[in-house]
């Protein structure tokens, strides 16, 4: 390549065809719904090169101008097929007759241009990124080639020069080779990005199936086995009323655990209510309070009233998975610290043990599916609490020292009420 040819209007030319290429493959990634009208936004991002390279053009000398409107024209064509070259086709030809006027030679060669890359658009986007990056080089050099004879045996005035032969022939594929492997480039990365997301979407159901199907295993084992006990004849109805009311537990506890998981798939609330902090979370420490003597964990509370606003079954299920937690970080028992107040327009409720501790990869975690840090946990009670909270506009986070402790903290917008309608 004959470098002293290279001048400040073909980079210019060439970042007007940069860009517009990626501003094409941005606004189909994060357009979504511009994917079904990709031929008119093609076209509209090729216009613009097309017009800027013809109104800012290559100086060749002072009776000769080039520009590198052929490239964005044969890219849109090659990747948008008929339609989108015919539009093209229209644009090229009014803005240069706009600028330049009418002429006929020019009228043949992008017609002739516009043909040959359309009949090939087909076979094109059927190959590989190699394939296409050999054939585009070969299309343009076959077409500067062409055009180049169309133009010797139709004008009388045209001369074949060194600076010619340079920007028409020689420099295009080198051009539209770089066009077209960013291109490539480009789309690979929008599919992979597709299929990681996809991949990860399965990934989830995929961990919640086996959690969920690990976690019901264990209760319906034990129905199975207080029904095949209910069986035998000789069995007093004191002793058959243990069994059912053993079975209905476990049915219960199953249906729990479906619950939990609707919950994180469906996390919508239905039913938005007045929440009373103070109110509520007493009532989930009332109800967690023998779990608490069993491990010998003391708890102690000191809330704040104080309202948000959510679901009162959602919000109370958190925080019993988020108490429990802290209760069984505690093996050895220990004292639970739960405490709440206002900051300026949210409640804060803060959740402290000093039990066995998070490290980072725990903390970072906390909320995935089928994470957890005990041995038969499956994650869901974690990841509930996450959900409901982010559904409540709220934020959860943690600080955590191994074997010193872990604090919780869950803030909430506060809703602001007259008490005494309550």
């Amino acid at each position: 390549m004959n470098f002293t040819y290279i001048n400040q209007n073909i980079l210019d030319n060439l970042f007007y065809i940069l860009v517009s290429i990626l501003i094409y493959s941005i606004l189909l990634d994060h357009g979504k719904r511009l994917n079904q009208y990709r031929k008119a936004l093609i076209t509209t991002c090729m216009s613009f090169p097309i017009i800027l390279c013809m109104k800012f053009p290559i100086y060749i000398d002072e009776y000769c101008v080039h520009d590198l409107r052929q490239i964005p024209f044969i890219i849109g064509t090659l990747y948008g097929g008929w339609p989108v070259g015919a539009a093209l086709l229209v644009i090229l030809l009014t803005f240069r007759f706009t600028i330049y006027g009418f002429n006929f030679l020019t009228v043949i060669v992008y017609i002739a241009i516009f043909i040959i890359t359309a009949l090939f658009s087909s076979k094109f986007n059927t190959f590989n990124r190699k394939n296409k990056l050999n054939s585009s080089v070969l299309l343009i050099l076959f077409l500067g080639i062409l055009t180049t004879f169309i133009a010797l045996f139709m004008s009388d005035f045209f001369r074949l020069t060194e600076a010619y032969i340079f920007y028409f022939i020689i420099l295009p594929p080198f051009i539209i080779v770089f066009a077209v492997y960013i291109i490539e480039i480009l789309k690979d990365a929008i599919l992979i990005r597709t299929q990681m997301v996809r991949l990860e979407k399965m990934e989830i159901v995929s961990q919640l199936a086996a959690s969920i199907s690990h976690e019901i295993r264990n209760p319906l084992t034990v129905v199975k086995g207080f029904v095949q006990l209910l069986k035998a004849s000789d069995l007093s109805q004191e002793v058959k009323e243990q069994y059912i009311e053993h079975v209905v537990r476990e049915l219960n506890s199953a249906e729990s655990i479906i619950s939990e998981y609707l919950a994180f798939a469906k996390p919508a609330i239905e039913k938005v209510d007045n929440i009373f902090i103070n109110r509520e979370i007493g009532y989930v420490i009332e109800m967690i309070k023998p779990l608490a003597n069993m491990n010998l964990v003391n708890i102690s509370e000191q809330l704040t009233p104080g309202i948000t606003r959510g679901n009162i079954q959602h919000f109370k299920q958190c925080f019993i998975n988020l108490i429990k937690n802290g209760i069984e970080a505690m093996p050895n028992g220990g004292e639970l610290s739960i405490v709440s107040y206002k900051n300026n327009f949210d409640i804060i409720i803060e959740i402290s043990d000093n039990g066995i501790g998070m490290n980072k990869e725990q903390i970072n975690r906390f909320g995935e599916p089928y994470y957890s840090c005990k041995e038969k946990g499956t994650g869901l009670g974690s990841m509930l609490a996450v959900k409901t909270i982010q559904t409540m506009n709220g934020t959860l986070n943690i600080n955590s020292v191994s074997n010193k402790g872990t604090t919780i903290t869950v803030t909430l917008p506060a809703y602001h009420e007259d008490y005494s309608k309550k």
